[in-house]
């Protein structure tokens, strides 16, 4: 089934302040690599249920694949939210597990608890486990909208701030990936610059 698109737009929209938006929306592909080509296995959507975080979910649903370990398989998701300190925990375990799978993630926005900011510290342990992490951009949003979305032949539109936030919020993730070392490379540089 595919997602209605007045669903699709509320969750994913990558607003600066997204209020209201408490659940996560997650669509995936799924693909095996043959040699030089890859095979399309599965794609569709996934939402928070009763309690369990949709990162949970999805690891739920592919373990039951009973993956062939002689095979490699690559995952995509675009998530309307980046995995919370818990799911990227049990994320990054997960790639550890199947060394012969790789994640790529790309997040509509990052989420960030109130209580605790644990969250830059499970993205950077997600990303040292092998997942690939980034922000959607215009061409994310095109191809979910083309390939998960019930648009009934609309071209997808972008609305106001698209890519002003997509840039905003990679600045904002690259900053949390960069490790800490580097950024004290770059603070020196500017000190010696005069910047």
């Amino acid at each position: 089934l595919l997602m209605k698109q007045k669903k699709f737009l509320y969750n994913f929209k990558n607003l600066r302040w997204a209020k209201g938006r408490h659940e996560t929306y997650l669509c995936y592909v799924v693909k095996r690599r043959d040699s030089a080509t890859s095979c399309s296995l599965d794609f569709g959507y996934l939402r928070n249920k009763s309690g369990c975080h949709v990162e949970v979910l999805f690891l739920r649903y592919i373990s039951a694949w009973e993956l062939d370990p002689r095979r490699c398989y690559r995952i995509t998701w675009f998530t309307s939210w980046s995995p919370c300190y818990d799911c990227a925990r049990h994320v990054a375990d997960f790639l550890r597990a199947y060394p012969n799978l790789t994640l790529r993630i790309f997040a509509a926005r990052l989420y960030f608890c109130e209580d605790r900011n644990a969250e830059p510290e499970g993205l950077r342990r997600l990303h040292r486990a092998g997942a690939q992490i980034a922000i959607m951009t215009f061409k994310d949003y095109f191809y979910c909208w083309n390939t998960f979305v019930e648009n009934r032949q609309r071209t997808f539109k972008a609305w106001e701030g698209l890519h002003e936030n997509s840039v905003r919020l990679a600045r904002k993730l690259r900053r949390i990936l960069l490790p800490l070392y580097e950024v004290d490379d770059l603070r020196e540089a500017f000190q010696i610059l005069g910047l």
